[in-house]
């Protein structure tokens, strides 16, 4: 019989199953960022001892690992000073006339439709280090963003 017509197992043509892919540099969080990846490895660990299917528990599992390794990796970050932009701060500013206010966290913390933006994102990058008053270059623009203020977010700092 011809290799063509012969049924091999299901398993062989499953993709396989990789780690979540672990944000390259260093994980820097704030004080909310890593009480929230307590409660998430807190919450899958439970998910995972009341798990009975083995398809469901290995899916779990994998998340587990993946939040195990980004709170063993956290570096939490000190109370930030006002007027200079790090993570942890409320900034307000300007881009294109309209006037926005978001907050500078941790990759796994980010939530844009909550106004917190990830260190990493393009916006994050380019209003980390900037202080009240400062002209910041995004999208290739020199004078892209106005910082209108930068000031400690105490959500995400206690």
């Amino acid at each position: 019989m011809s290799v063509a017509f012969r049924r091999e197992s299901d398993d062989e043509h499953k993709e396989p199953e990789y780690e979540l892919p672990i944000p390259v540099g260093a994980n820097l969080v704030t004080p909310r960022g890593l009480r929230l990846l307590g409660e998430a490895v807190a919450r899958l660990e439970a998910a995972v001892a009341a798990e009975t299917d083995d398809d469901a528990r290995k899916k779990l599992q994998r998340q587990l690992r993946y939040f195990n390794t980004r709170k063993a990796t956290a570096e939490v970050q000190a109370p930030v000073e006002d007027d200079v932009v790090r993570i942890g701060s409320r900034v307000s500013y300007a881009l294109n006339g309209a006037e926005r206010t978001v907050t500078i966290v941790g990759h796994d913390e980010a939530d844009p439709t909550a106004g917190r933006i990830a260190f990493t994102a393009p916006l994050g990058r380019a209003l980390m280090g900037a202080e009240a008053g400062d002209m910041v270059e995004f999208q290739g623009r020199e004078d892209a963003i106005t910082v209108l203020a930068a000031a400690a977010d105490p959500e995400v700092m206690a």
